[in-house]
């Protein structure tokens, strides 16, 4: 069902060889705990994102695991230095088994 997410990620305006930038990434995703019951009273199945990692230039500079009391619609923020052009890469796990990829170039300017 990782059709259904949509992301967000926002990088400073300007970035410039060897900065530390913030990078801030906020992914639409219900997050169900499996805790909750629906209308009827019947359990609603659990469905969370259990993990993002983060590639630039095909080396890792970020990975998280999720839990099931994490929020809905997970924000997060973490720091990379940059040192050339190139691409983040984002790769978020949901429990059904499926994966969403998001890109976000990164340009020197």
């Amino acid at each position: 069902m990782a059709n259904d997410i949509k992301a967000k990620v926002r990088l400073p305006a300007s970035i410039r060889k060897g900065d530390v930038v913030e990078v801030k990434t906020l992914v639409e995703h219900p997050m169900e705990s499996g805790q909750r019951k629906d209308g009827a009273g019947s359990p609603i199945p659990r469905r969370i994102l259990h993990s993002l990692r983060v590639t630039f230039g095909g080396r890792e500079v970020f990975a998280a695991r999720f839990e099931p009391a994490i929020a809905s619609n997970p924000y997060l923020a973490f720091f990379v230095r940059i040192e050339q052009d190139g691409t983040l890469e984002f790769t978020w796990k949901d429990d059904d088994g499926s994966e969403f990829r998001f890109s976000q170039a990164v340009a020197l300017g």
